[in-house]
């Protein structure tokens, strides 16, 4: 469970501040997977990482209770000048697990063959996320941050990537940020549309998906 408390963040701009977060109070229930909607640039992966830690709020509380990865997707996480099995180890031991259950894991599912021995920043972008999705995948966490990454691949890897997370999503919640309908459809329960600093919680997926279309009709 993850309740977002009077939630504020906002960036300079040439126009004046721009809120992402304007007092936001949300509560993210556990048990479920909320699909996190909104336009390009309303600040869905900036909530993420407020919300993993990686990013601090200007005013507010985030509430977590139980284990919440690091946003799936956001490959700030990794170190540059290890490799992608070096990058395992070191998560492993932040996070308690087997180190080489782990880096078993993730070489086989990413894919990533001898790359997976290589520093990460001879990766492209795919490749990076698909290490971040397999490291995630490979340790239980209570909540699951998602941000696209199952779009990610060719079509048998997004195919087995969305076979593990719902696996997951037996025994865990996840927030998951994707600009593909289908996806919200086959892998969330609820929903919530961030807009202009707002955020709105729905409690079934078509609600949220129709408020959404109805949201992007509209100019800003």
């Amino acid at each position: 469970m993850i309740e977002l408390r009077n939630l504020t963040k906002s960036f300079p701009t040439s126009r004046g501040r721009k809120y992402v977060a304007r007092g936001i109070n949300a509560l993210f229930p556990a048990g479920q997977a909320v699909a996190l909607m909104g336009r390009n640039g309303a600040g869905k992966s900036t909530l993420l990482r407020m919300i993993s830690g990686n990013m601090r709020h200007d005013e507010g509380r985030i509430v977590r209770r139980g284990s919440v990865s690091f946003p799936v997707g956001f490959t700030g996480t990794f170190h540059r000048d290890l490799t992608g099995a070096q990058n395992c180890r070191f998560i492993a031991r932040v996070y308690g697990v087997d180190t080489d259950e782990l880096i078993a894991f993730v070489a086989e599912f990413s894919g990533l063959g001898g790359h997976f021995r290589m520093p990460v920043r001879s990766y492209s972008s795919g490749m990076r996320s698909r290490l971040a999705f397999g490291i995630s995948m490979g340790i239980h966490f209570d909540t699951y941050l998602v941000d696209e990454v199952t779009s990610v691949g060719d079509r048998a890897f997004r195919a087995r990537s969305a076979e593990v997370f719902k696996a997951r999503l037996q025994q865990s919640s996840a927030i998951v940020v994707t600009h593909s309908l289908a996806e919200v459809r086959n892998l969330c329960t609820a929903g919530a549309i961030l807009e202009d600093g707002k955020l709105t919680f729905y409690d079934t997926v078509e609600e949220a998906i129709a408020q959404h279309v109805k949201n992007m009709e509209q100019p800003m």
